[in-house]
Protein backbone atom coordinates (compact mmCIF):
# COMPACT_ATOMS: atom_id res chain seq x y z
CA UNK A 1 0.00 0.00 0.00
CA UNK A 2 1.07 3.59 -0.55
CA UNK A 3 0.94 6.61 1.72
CA UNK A 4 1.28 10.24 0.68
CA UNK A 5 3.45 12.70 2.62
CA UNK A 6 2.40 16.32 2.06
CA UNK A 7 4.61 19.28 2.97
CA UNK A 8 2.96 22.70 3.13
CA UNK A 9 4.36 26.18 3.78
CA UNK A 10 2.62 29.53 3.79
CA UNK A 11 2.57 31.29 0.44
CA UNK A 12 3.91 34.39 2.18
CA UNK A 13 6.92 32.37 3.38
CA UNK A 14 7.84 29.67 0.81
CA UNK A 15 10.04 27.03 2.40
CA UNK A 16 9.78 23.75 0.45
CA UNK A 17 13.28 23.88 -1.01
CA UNK A 18 15.18 21.10 -2.76
CA UNK A 19 17.13 20.58 0.47
CA UNK A 20 13.91 20.17 2.46
CA UNK A 21 12.56 17.66 -0.05
CA UNK A 22 15.82 15.71 0.02
CA UNK A 23 15.68 15.54 3.80
CA UNK A 24 12.04 14.44 3.71
CA UNK A 25 12.85 11.66 1.25
CA UNK A 26 15.65 10.46 3.51
CA UNK A 27 13.52 10.55 6.66
CA UNK A 28 10.69 8.68 4.96
CA UNK A 29 13.02 6.24 3.19
CA UNK A 30 11.27 6.74 -0.15
CA UNK A 31 12.83 6.63 -3.59
CA UNK A 32 9.89 8.40 -5.21
CA UNK A 33 10.50 11.82 -6.67
CA UNK A 34 8.40 14.66 -5.21
CA UNK A 35 5.34 16.01 -6.96
CA UNK A 36 5.37 19.80 -6.76
CA UNK A 37 1.92 21.18 -6.01
CA UNK A 38 2.88 24.84 -5.87
CA UNK A 39 6.43 26.16 -6.21
CA UNK A 40 8.15 26.14 -2.81
CA UNK A 41 4.76 26.25 -1.04
CA UNK A 42 3.55 22.66 -1.31
CA UNK A 43 4.78 19.26 -2.45
CA UNK A 44 4.03 15.60 -1.87
CA UNK A 45 5.92 12.32 -1.78
CA UNK A 46 4.70 8.76 -2.19
CA UNK A 47 5.77 6.57 0.73
CA UNK A 48 5.41 2.76 0.78
CA UNK A 49 3.59 1.67 3.92
CA UNK A 50 0.35 0.65 5.55
CA UNK A 51 -2.19 3.21 6.91
CA UNK A 52 -1.36 2.39 10.52
CA UNK A 53 2.21 3.63 9.92
CA UNK A 54 1.03 7.13 8.95
CA UNK A 55 0.92 8.77 12.42
CA UNK A 56 4.46 7.65 13.35
CA UNK A 57 5.82 8.77 9.97
CA UNK A 58 4.09 12.14 10.35
CA UNK A 59 5.71 12.66 13.73
CA UNK A 60 9.11 11.58 12.45
CA UNK A 61 8.89 14.04 9.56
CA UNK A 62 7.59 16.83 11.80
CA UNK A 63 10.53 16.40 14.16
CA UNK A 64 13.03 16.34 11.30
CA UNK A 65 11.66 19.62 9.94
CA UNK A 66 11.00 21.25 13.31
CA UNK A 67 13.21 24.21 12.48
CA UNK A 68 11.19 25.05 9.36
CA UNK A 69 7.81 26.78 9.07
CA UNK A 70 6.36 23.76 7.34
CA UNK A 71 3.24 21.69 8.04
CA UNK A 72 3.47 17.97 7.35
CA UNK A 73 1.04 15.09 7.12
CA UNK A 74 1.39 11.49 6.04
CA UNK A 75 -1.97 10.09 4.97
CA UNK A 76 -3.36 7.15 3.00
CA UNK A 77 -3.59 7.62 -0.75
CA UNK A 78 -6.25 5.91 -2.81
CA UNK A 79 -9.61 6.80 -4.38
CA UNK A 80 -11.04 8.54 -1.31
CA UNK A 81 -8.21 11.00 -0.94
CA UNK A 82 -10.31 13.72 -2.54
CA UNK A 83 -13.34 14.23 -0.35
CA UNK A 84 -17.02 14.70 -1.22
CA UNK A 85 -18.28 16.47 1.91
CA UNK A 86 -16.64 19.41 3.70
CA UNK A 87 -17.66 20.92 7.05
CA UNK A 88 -15.97 23.96 8.58
CA UNK A 89 -16.10 25.89 11.82
CA UNK A 90 -16.44 29.66 11.36
CA UNK A 91 -14.95 31.70 14.22
CA UNK A 92 -11.13 31.69 14.24
CA UNK A 93 -11.25 29.22 11.35
CA UNK A 94 -13.03 30.59 8.29
CA UNK A 95 -12.81 34.09 9.78
CA UNK A 96 -10.08 35.54 11.95
CA UNK A 97 -12.28 36.69 14.83
CA UNK A 98 -14.73 35.37 17.43
CA UNK A 99 -18.05 37.06 16.62
CA UNK A 100 -19.33 37.04 20.18
CA UNK A 101 -16.18 38.84 21.34
CA UNK A 102 -16.72 41.53 18.71
CA UNK A 103 -20.34 41.95 19.84
CA UNK A 104 -19.12 42.28 23.42
CA UNK A 105 -16.69 44.97 22.34
CA UNK A 106 -19.61 47.14 21.28
CA UNK A 107 -20.90 47.15 24.88
CA UNK A 108 -17.45 47.48 26.45
CA UNK A 109 -17.16 43.88 27.65
CA UNK A 110 -14.74 42.37 25.16
CA UNK A 111 -11.97 41.56 27.64
CA UNK A 112 -14.39 39.77 29.98
CA UNK A 113 -16.18 37.85 27.24
CA UNK A 114 -12.95 36.99 25.39
CA UNK A 115 -11.59 35.34 28.53
CA UNK A 116 -14.67 33.10 28.73
CA UNK A 117 -14.45 32.34 24.99
CA UNK A 118 -10.80 31.34 25.28
CA UNK A 119 -11.49 28.96 28.17
CA UNK A 120 -14.40 27.37 26.29
CA UNK A 121 -12.35 26.94 23.10
CA UNK A 122 -9.54 25.33 25.10
CA UNK A 123 -12.03 22.89 26.61
CA UNK A 124 -11.50 24.19 30.14
CA UNK A 125 -15.23 24.91 30.62
CA UNK A 126 -18.35 23.46 28.96
CA UNK A 127 -19.33 25.25 25.76
CA UNK A 128 -23.11 25.45 26.23
CA UNK A 129 -23.29 27.21 29.64
CA UNK A 130 -20.41 29.46 28.61
CA UNK A 131 -22.37 30.52 25.53
CA UNK A 132 -25.51 31.27 27.55
CA UNK A 133 -23.46 33.33 30.01
CA UNK A 134 -21.87 35.42 27.27
CA UNK A 135 -25.10 35.94 25.34
CA UNK A 136 -26.84 37.20 28.51
CA UNK A 137 -24.30 40.03 28.67
CA UNK A 138 -25.43 41.24 25.24
CA UNK A 139 -29.05 41.87 26.24
CA UNK A 140 -30.43 45.07 24.74
CA UNK A 141 -27.84 45.36 21.96
CA UNK A 142 -29.33 46.48 18.63
CA UNK A 143 -29.05 43.92 15.84
CA UNK A 144 -28.14 46.82 13.55
CA UNK A 145 -24.55 46.61 14.81
CA UNK A 146 -24.09 43.15 13.27
CA UNK A 147 -24.08 44.37 9.68
CA UNK A 148 -21.43 46.93 10.62
CA UNK A 149 -19.30 44.28 12.34
CA UNK A 150 -19.45 41.99 9.31
CA UNK A 151 -18.52 44.83 6.98
CA UNK A 152 -15.82 46.54 9.04
CA UNK A 153 -14.44 44.17 11.69
CA UNK A 154 -14.57 40.58 10.47
CA UNK A 155 -11.84 39.28 8.17
CA UNK A 156 -11.96 36.17 6.01
CA UNK A 157 -9.12 33.75 6.68
CA UNK A 158 -6.65 33.63 3.77
CA UNK A 159 -7.36 30.78 1.38
CA UNK A 160 -10.86 30.09 2.69
CA UNK A 161 -12.87 31.22 -0.30
CA UNK A 162 -10.46 29.48 -2.70
CA UNK A 163 -10.79 26.29 -0.65
CA UNK A 164 -14.58 26.29 -0.69
CA UNK A 165 -14.98 27.32 -4.32
CA UNK A 166 -12.41 24.81 -5.54
CA UNK A 167 -14.10 21.98 -3.66
CA UNK A 168 -17.52 23.03 -4.96
CA UNK A 169 -16.15 23.08 -8.51
CA UNK A 170 -15.20 19.42 -7.98
CA UNK A 171 -18.66 18.41 -6.79
CA UNK A 172 -18.08 18.63 -3.03
CA UNK A 173 -20.96 19.61 -0.73
CA UNK A 174 -19.93 22.32 1.76
CA UNK A 175 -21.42 23.32 5.09
CA UNK A 176 -20.41 26.05 7.54
CA UNK A 177 -21.29 24.73 11.00
CA UNK A 178 -20.67 27.03 13.94
CA UNK A 179 -21.24 27.51 17.63
CA UNK A 180 -21.76 31.14 16.65
CA UNK A 181 -24.91 32.76 15.34
CA UNK A 182 -27.04 32.65 12.19
CA UNK A 183 -26.94 36.44 11.95
CA UNK A 184 -23.25 36.01 11.11
CA UNK A 185 -23.02 32.59 9.46
CA UNK A 186 -25.70 33.43 6.89
CA UNK A 187 -23.95 36.38 5.23
CA UNK A 188 -20.42 35.07 5.86
CA UNK A 189 -21.22 31.60 4.54
CA UNK A 190 -22.76 33.13 1.43
CA UNK A 191 -19.79 35.42 0.91
CA UNK A 192 -17.30 32.55 1.13
CA UNK A 193 -19.45 30.27 -1.02
CA UNK A 194 -20.81 27.51 1.26
CA UNK A 195 -23.90 25.57 0.21
CA UNK A 196 -25.45 25.98 3.66
CA UNK A 197 -24.77 27.12 7.20
CA UNK A 198 -25.84 25.82 10.62
CA UNK A 199 -25.44 27.77 13.86
CA UNK A 200 -27.24 29.17 16.90
CA UNK A 201 -30.18 31.55 16.76
CA UNK A 202 -30.09 34.60 18.99
CA UNK A 203 -33.48 35.59 20.36
CA UNK A 204 -34.39 39.04 19.01
CA UNK A 205 -37.20 41.25 20.35
CA UNK A 206 -37.98 44.56 18.65
CA UNK A 207 -34.67 44.45 16.77
CA UNK A 208 -32.66 44.08 19.98
CA UNK A 209 -30.95 41.04 21.47
CA UNK A 210 -32.99 39.47 24.27
CA UNK A 211 -29.90 38.04 25.97
CA UNK A 212 -30.86 34.44 25.23
CA UNK A 213 -30.19 31.86 22.54
CA UNK A 214 -32.65 29.32 21.15
CA UNK A 215 -32.25 25.77 22.39
CA UNK A 216 -30.83 23.28 21.65
CA UNK A 217 -27.46 24.94 21.32
CA UNK A 218 -25.23 24.03 18.39
CA UNK A 219 -22.16 22.76 20.21
CA UNK A 220 -19.78 19.83 20.04
CA UNK A 221 -22.40 17.10 19.62
CA UNK A 222 -24.46 19.08 17.10
CA UNK A 223 -21.43 19.64 14.88
CA UNK A 224 -20.67 15.90 14.81
CA UNK A 225 -24.35 15.09 14.24
CA UNK A 226 -24.46 17.51 11.29
CA UNK A 227 -21.57 15.70 9.65
CA UNK A 228 -23.29 12.33 10.14
CA UNK A 229 -26.63 13.68 8.89
CA UNK A 230 -25.16 15.18 5.72
CA UNK A 231 -22.98 12.14 5.11
CA UNK A 232 -26.05 9.88 5.30
CA UNK A 233 -28.24 12.18 3.20
CA UNK A 234 -25.65 12.49 0.45
CA UNK A 235 -24.62 8.83 0.47
CA UNK A 236 -21.01 9.70 1.27
CA UNK A 237 -18.61 7.27 2.93
CA UNK A 238 -17.00 8.35 6.22
CA UNK A 239 -13.60 8.28 4.50
CA UNK A 240 -14.89 10.82 1.94
CA UNK A 241 -15.47 13.58 4.50
CA UNK A 242 -13.20 16.39 5.65
CA UNK A 243 -13.71 18.87 8.49
CA UNK A 244 -11.72 21.78 9.88
CA UNK A 245 -11.84 23.70 13.16
CA UNK A 246 -9.77 25.21 15.94
CA UNK A 247 -11.61 24.79 19.24
CA UNK A 248 -12.62 22.12 21.71
CA UNK A 249 -16.21 22.13 20.45
CA UNK A 250 -14.85 20.99 17.05
CA UNK A 251 -13.14 17.86 18.36
CA UNK A 252 -16.08 15.46 17.94
CA UNK A 253 -16.62 16.65 14.36
CA UNK A 254 -12.92 16.38 13.52
CA UNK A 255 -12.77 12.89 15.01
CA UNK A 256 -15.85 11.76 13.03
CA UNK A 257 -14.51 13.07 9.72
CA UNK A 258 -12.43 10.91 7.42
CA UNK A 259 -9.89 13.72 7.57
CA UNK A 260 -10.11 16.07 10.57
CA UNK A 261 -7.86 19.12 10.36
CA UNK A 262 -6.97 21.35 13.32
CA UNK A 263 -6.32 24.79 11.85
CA UNK A 264 -4.07 27.13 13.89
CA UNK A 265 -5.80 25.42 16.77
CA UNK A 266 -5.79 25.40 20.55
CA UNK A 267 -3.17 22.95 21.93
CA UNK A 268 -5.60 20.21 22.97
CA UNK A 269 -7.26 20.30 19.56
CA UNK A 270 -3.97 20.27 17.65
CA UNK A 271 -2.80 17.24 19.62
CA UNK A 272 -6.01 15.27 19.03
CA UNK A 273 -6.75 15.93 15.36
CA UNK A 274 -5.56 13.64 12.56
CA UNK A 275 -3.78 16.57 10.91
CA UNK A 276 -2.77 20.01 12.13
CA UNK A 277 -2.00 23.10 10.10
CA UNK A 278 0.08 25.64 12.04
CA UNK A 279 1.76 27.59 9.23
CA UNK A 280 -0.22 27.32 5.99
CA UNK A 281 -3.43 29.11 5.05
CA UNK A 282 -6.69 27.28 4.33
CA UNK A 283 -5.57 26.16 0.88
CA UNK A 284 -3.53 23.63 2.87
CA UNK A 285 -6.69 21.49 2.94
CA UNK A 286 -6.60 21.33 -0.84
CA UNK A 287 -2.95 20.28 -0.92
CA UNK A 288 -3.73 17.55 1.62
CA UNK A 289 -6.22 16.13 -0.89
CA UNK A 290 -3.73 16.23 -3.75
CA UNK A 291 -4.94 19.36 -5.52
CA UNK A 292 -2.26 21.42 -7.22
CA UNK A 293 -2.40 25.21 -7.29
CA UNK A 294 -3.21 25.06 -11.01
CA UNK A 295 -6.57 23.47 -10.08
CA UNK A 296 -7.60 26.20 -7.64
CA UNK A 297 -10.69 28.29 -8.34
CA UNK A 298 -10.12 31.98 -7.70
CA UNK A 299 -11.98 33.65 -4.85
CA UNK A 300 -12.90 36.43 -7.28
Amino acid sequence: MTLVATLIANEANPAITDAVLAEARAVLATEHQPRILHGEVAAELLVPGAPEAAPALTERLRQALAGENIDVAVLPGGPHRRKRLFLADMDSTMIGEECIDELADVVGLKQHVSAITERAMRGEIAFEPALRERVALLKGLSVDVIEDLIRNRLTLTPGGAVLVRTMRAHGVYTCLVSGGFTLFTGPIGQRIGFHEDRSNRLVVVDQHLAGTVEEPIVGKAAKRDTLIELRTRLGVEASETIAVGDGANDLAMLSEAGLGVAYHAKPAVAQSAKVRIDHGDLTALLYLQGYSASEFVSAT
